[in-house]
Protein backbone atom coordinates (compact mmCIF):
# COMPACT_ATOMS: atom_id res chain seq x y z
CA UNK A 1 0.00 0.00 0.00
CA UNK A 2 2.63 2.38 0.69
CA UNK A 3 4.34 1.72 -2.44
CA UNK A 4 0.99 2.32 -4.56
CA UNK A 5 0.25 5.86 -2.91
CA UNK A 6 4.14 6.48 -3.40
CA UNK A 7 3.78 5.59 -6.84
CA UNK A 8 0.75 7.86 -7.61
CA UNK A 9 2.64 10.60 -5.69
CA UNK A 10 5.19 10.91 -8.17
CA UNK A 11 2.75 10.19 -11.29
CA UNK A 12 0.86 13.25 -10.24
CA UNK A 13 3.69 15.43 -9.92
CA UNK A 14 5.68 14.50 -13.57
CA UNK A 15 3.16 16.36 -16.02
CA UNK A 16 3.26 19.40 -13.71
CA UNK A 17 7.11 19.30 -13.97
CA UNK A 18 7.42 19.39 -17.63
CA UNK A 19 4.81 21.39 -18.20
CA UNK A 20 7.29 23.94 -16.37
CA UNK A 21 9.82 23.26 -18.32
CA UNK A 22 8.45 24.06 -21.57
CA UNK A 23 7.09 26.98 -20.30
CA UNK A 24 10.50 27.94 -19.77
CA UNK A 25 11.96 26.84 -22.68
CA UNK A 26 9.12 28.78 -24.62
CA UNK A 27 10.03 32.11 -22.80
CA UNK A 28 13.63 31.98 -23.80
CA UNK A 29 12.94 30.73 -27.50
CA UNK A 30 10.78 33.82 -27.45
CA UNK A 31 12.85 36.13 -25.83
CA UNK A 32 15.99 34.83 -28.10
CA UNK A 33 13.84 35.80 -31.37
CA UNK A 34 12.85 39.05 -30.11
CA UNK A 35 16.85 39.90 -29.86
CA UNK A 36 17.63 38.19 -33.08
CA UNK A 37 14.72 40.25 -34.29
CA UNK A 38 16.11 43.82 -32.66
CA UNK A 39 20.03 42.68 -33.39
CA UNK A 40 18.79 42.26 -37.42
CA UNK A 41 16.88 45.49 -37.53
CA UNK A 42 20.01 47.34 -36.05
CA UNK A 43 22.55 45.70 -38.56
CA UNK A 44 19.96 46.47 -41.20
CA UNK A 45 20.11 49.93 -40.29
CA UNK A 46 23.25 50.15 -39.87
CA UNK A 47 24.17 49.14 -43.26
CA UNK A 48 21.81 51.31 -45.00
CA UNK A 49 23.34 54.27 -43.32
CA UNK A 50 26.88 53.42 -44.13
CA UNK A 51 25.58 53.23 -47.97
CA UNK A 52 23.80 56.05 -47.64
CA UNK A 53 27.34 58.00 -46.09
CA UNK A 54 29.28 55.67 -49.16
CA UNK A 55 26.61 57.24 -51.45
CA UNK A 56 26.94 60.63 -50.13
CA UNK A 57 30.99 60.80 -50.14
CA UNK A 58 30.96 59.09 -53.74
CA UNK A 59 29.05 61.92 -55.09
CA UNK A 60 30.78 64.72 -53.23
CA UNK A 61 34.37 63.43 -54.77
CA UNK A 62 32.58 63.16 -57.92
CA UNK A 63 31.99 67.00 -58.38
CA UNK A 64 35.11 68.48 -56.45
CA UNK A 65 37.04 66.33 -59.70
CA UNK A 66 34.41 67.54 -62.29
CA UNK A 67 34.61 71.01 -61.03
CA UNK A 68 38.66 70.79 -60.83
CA UNK A 69 38.48 69.31 -64.42
CA UNK A 70 36.13 72.29 -65.72
CA UNK A 71 38.87 74.65 -64.36
CA UNK A 72 41.83 72.96 -65.69
CA UNK A 73 40.44 72.75 -69.10
CA UNK A 74 39.54 76.64 -69.36
CA UNK A 75 42.88 77.88 -68.39
CA UNK A 76 45.05 75.23 -69.76
CA UNK A 77 42.50 75.71 -73.76
CA UNK A 78 42.45 79.31 -73.29
CA UNK A 79 46.54 78.85 -73.16
CA UNK A 80 46.61 76.98 -76.17
CA UNK A 81 44.19 79.29 -78.40
CA UNK A 82 46.36 82.21 -77.53
CA UNK A 83 49.43 80.60 -78.44
CA UNK A 84 47.86 79.57 -81.72
CA UNK A 85 48.36 75.78 -80.94
CA UNK A 86 45.00 75.06 -81.15
CA UNK A 87 42.91 76.95 -83.63
CA UNK A 88 38.83 76.58 -83.74
CA UNK A 89 36.51 77.55 -86.32
CA UNK A 90 35.52 82.10 -86.12
CA UNK A 91 31.92 81.19 -84.95
CA UNK A 92 32.96 79.02 -81.91
CA UNK A 93 35.34 81.63 -81.07
CA UNK A 94 32.69 84.06 -80.02
CA UNK A 95 31.19 82.38 -76.77
CA UNK A 96 32.18 83.62 -73.45
CA UNK A 97 35.70 81.66 -72.43
CA UNK A 98 36.82 81.61 -76.01
CA UNK A 99 36.67 78.18 -76.35
CA UNK A 100 34.34 75.05 -77.66
CA UNK A 101 31.88 75.22 -74.79
CA UNK A 102 31.94 70.92 -74.75
CA UNK A 103 35.48 71.21 -73.76
CA UNK A 104 35.04 72.06 -70.24
CA UNK A 105 32.31 69.75 -69.19
CA UNK A 106 33.73 66.40 -71.04
CA UNK A 107 37.46 67.12 -69.61
CA UNK A 108 35.41 67.69 -66.43
CA UNK A 109 33.92 64.16 -66.74
CA UNK A 110 37.12 62.20 -67.80
CA UNK A 111 38.56 63.73 -64.33
CA UNK A 112 35.79 62.53 -62.09
CA UNK A 113 35.78 59.48 -63.87
CA UNK A 114 39.85 59.12 -63.47
CA UNK A 115 40.05 60.37 -59.96
CA UNK A 116 37.22 57.70 -59.00
CA UNK A 117 38.87 55.24 -60.28
CA UNK A 118 42.45 55.52 -58.90
CA UNK A 119 41.30 54.95 -55.46
CA UNK A 120 39.14 52.21 -56.28
CA UNK A 121 41.93 50.24 -58.42
CA UNK A 122 44.37 50.84 -55.00
CA UNK A 123 41.85 48.85 -53.45
CA UNK A 124 41.41 46.06 -55.53
CA UNK A 125 45.09 45.57 -56.06
CA UNK A 126 45.38 45.47 -52.48
CA UNK A 127 47.74 48.53 -52.85
CA UNK A 128 46.94 51.52 -50.78
CA UNK A 129 48.72 54.63 -52.15
CA UNK A 130 50.71 55.72 -48.93
CA UNK A 131 53.37 58.08 -51.00
CA UNK A 132 53.27 61.86 -50.24
CA UNK A 133 49.43 61.70 -49.28
CA UNK A 134 48.60 65.62 -48.32
CA UNK A 135 47.41 68.35 -49.97
CA UNK A 136 50.29 70.48 -49.88
CA UNK A 137 52.10 67.59 -52.16
CA UNK A 138 48.64 67.17 -54.16
CA UNK A 139 48.97 71.15 -54.94
CA UNK A 140 52.03 70.81 -56.01
CA UNK A 141 51.64 68.37 -58.47
CA UNK A 142 48.75 70.27 -59.63
CA UNK A 143 51.56 73.47 -60.22
CA UNK A 144 54.06 71.20 -61.87
CA UNK A 145 51.04 69.40 -64.13
CA UNK A 146 50.30 73.73 -65.39
CA UNK A 147 53.99 74.07 -65.61
CA UNK A 148 54.20 71.06 -68.00
CA UNK A 149 50.87 72.50 -70.36
CA UNK A 150 52.88 75.93 -69.91
CA UNK A 151 56.16 74.48 -71.21
CA UNK A 152 54.50 72.90 -74.41
CA UNK A 153 53.47 76.06 -75.55
CA UNK A 154 55.97 78.50 -74.11
CA UNK A 155 59.10 76.29 -74.75
CA UNK A 156 61.15 76.58 -78.61
CA UNK A 157 62.93 73.41 -80.49
CA UNK A 158 64.41 73.14 -83.12
CA UNK A 159 61.72 70.01 -83.93
CA UNK A 160 58.89 68.82 -82.25
CA UNK A 161 60.82 65.69 -81.11
CA UNK A 162 63.07 67.56 -78.94
CA UNK A 163 59.75 69.16 -77.20
CA UNK A 164 57.78 66.03 -77.21
CA UNK A 165 60.82 64.13 -75.20
CA UNK A 166 60.84 66.95 -72.85
CA UNK A 167 57.90 66.57 -72.01
CA UNK A 168 58.03 62.88 -71.91
CA UNK A 169 61.10 63.17 -69.61
CA UNK A 170 59.14 65.86 -67.29
CA UNK A 171 55.56 63.91 -67.65
CA UNK A 172 57.41 60.90 -66.10
CA UNK A 173 59.15 62.55 -63.13
CA UNK A 174 55.88 63.73 -62.20
CA UNK A 175 54.83 60.70 -61.77
CA UNK A 176 58.03 59.56 -60.00
CA UNK A 177 57.92 62.86 -57.69
CA UNK A 178 54.29 62.07 -56.63
CA UNK A 179 53.12 59.20 -57.38
CA UNK A 180 55.31 55.96 -57.92
CA UNK A 181 52.90 53.46 -57.87
CA UNK A 182 52.10 50.99 -60.69
CA UNK A 183 48.33 51.31 -60.72
CA UNK A 184 49.22 55.38 -61.30
CA UNK A 185 51.52 54.68 -64.15
CA UNK A 186 48.72 52.05 -65.49
CA UNK A 187 46.40 54.55 -65.43
CA UNK A 188 47.99 57.33 -66.95
CA UNK A 189 49.26 55.30 -69.89
CA UNK A 190 45.60 54.16 -70.53
CA UNK A 191 44.01 57.49 -70.05
CA UNK A 192 47.16 59.30 -72.25
CA UNK A 193 46.03 56.64 -74.84
CA UNK A 194 42.32 57.14 -74.45
CA UNK A 195 42.01 60.49 -74.86
CA UNK A 196 45.01 60.77 -77.60
CA UNK A 197 42.55 58.79 -79.85
CA UNK A 198 39.39 60.73 -79.29
CA UNK A 199 41.22 63.73 -79.49
CA UNK A 200 42.46 61.82 -83.46
CA UNK A 201 38.62 61.60 -84.19
CA UNK A 202 37.80 64.98 -83.33
CA UNK A 203 40.60 66.88 -85.58
CA UNK A 204 39.94 64.20 -88.15
CA UNK A 205 36.01 64.95 -87.99
CA UNK A 206 36.93 68.66 -88.38
CA UNK A 207 35.88 69.76 -84.80
CA UNK A 208 39.02 71.70 -84.30
CA UNK A 209 42.74 71.49 -85.35
CA UNK A 210 46.56 71.62 -84.34
CA UNK A 211 48.99 73.86 -86.00
CA UNK A 212 52.25 72.28 -87.63
CA UNK A 213 50.63 68.72 -86.65
CA UNK A 214 53.29 65.75 -86.21
CA UNK A 215 51.98 63.05 -84.84
CA UNK A 216 48.97 61.72 -87.46
CA UNK A 217 46.38 64.95 -86.90
CA UNK A 218 48.08 66.14 -83.62
CA UNK A 219 50.81 66.98 -81.78
CA UNK A 220 53.28 64.54 -80.73
CA UNK A 221 53.81 66.13 -76.85
CA UNK A 222 50.25 65.43 -76.70
CA UNK A 223 50.20 62.12 -74.76
CA UNK A 224 52.62 63.58 -72.58
CA UNK A 225 50.23 66.28 -71.44
CA UNK A 226 47.14 63.59 -71.02
CA UNK A 227 49.84 61.31 -69.03
CA UNK A 228 50.81 64.22 -66.42
CA UNK A 229 47.03 65.25 -66.27
CA UNK A 230 45.85 61.63 -65.34
CA UNK A 231 48.27 61.28 -62.74
CA UNK A 232 47.55 64.55 -61.54
CA UNK A 233 43.47 64.05 -61.57
CA UNK A 234 44.43 60.82 -59.68
CA UNK A 235 45.87 62.26 -56.90
CA UNK A 236 43.31 64.40 -56.40
CA UNK A 237 40.97 61.13 -56.03
CA UNK A 238 42.89 59.65 -53.51
CA UNK A 239 43.02 62.39 -51.64
CA UNK A 240 39.80 63.05 -51.57
CA UNK A 241 39.21 59.67 -50.92
CA UNK A 242 41.03 59.82 -47.52
CA UNK A 243 39.05 62.33 -46.72
CA UNK A 244 41.49 65.13 -46.51
CA UNK A 245 43.15 62.98 -43.31
CA UNK A 246 46.56 63.91 -43.66
CA UNK A 247 49.17 60.65 -43.65
CA UNK A 248 53.05 60.95 -43.42
CA UNK A 249 54.52 60.85 -46.33
CA UNK A 250 56.95 57.78 -47.35
CA UNK A 251 60.40 59.12 -48.82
Amino acid sequence: MPRLEDHCWSCSCSPKTETKHSSGANWFASKAEEMMSIITAMLSSAYGSLLDVRTANLIRRGLVLFTVGVFLALVLNLLQIQRHVTLFPEEVMTTLFSSAWWIPPCCGTGAAVIGLLYPCLDSHLGEPHKFKREWASVMRCIAVFVGINHASVKLDFANNVQLSLTLAALSLGLWWTFDRSRSGFGLGITTAFLATVITQLLVYNGVYQYTSPDFLYVRSWLPCIFFSGGVTVGNIGRQLAMGGVEKPHMD
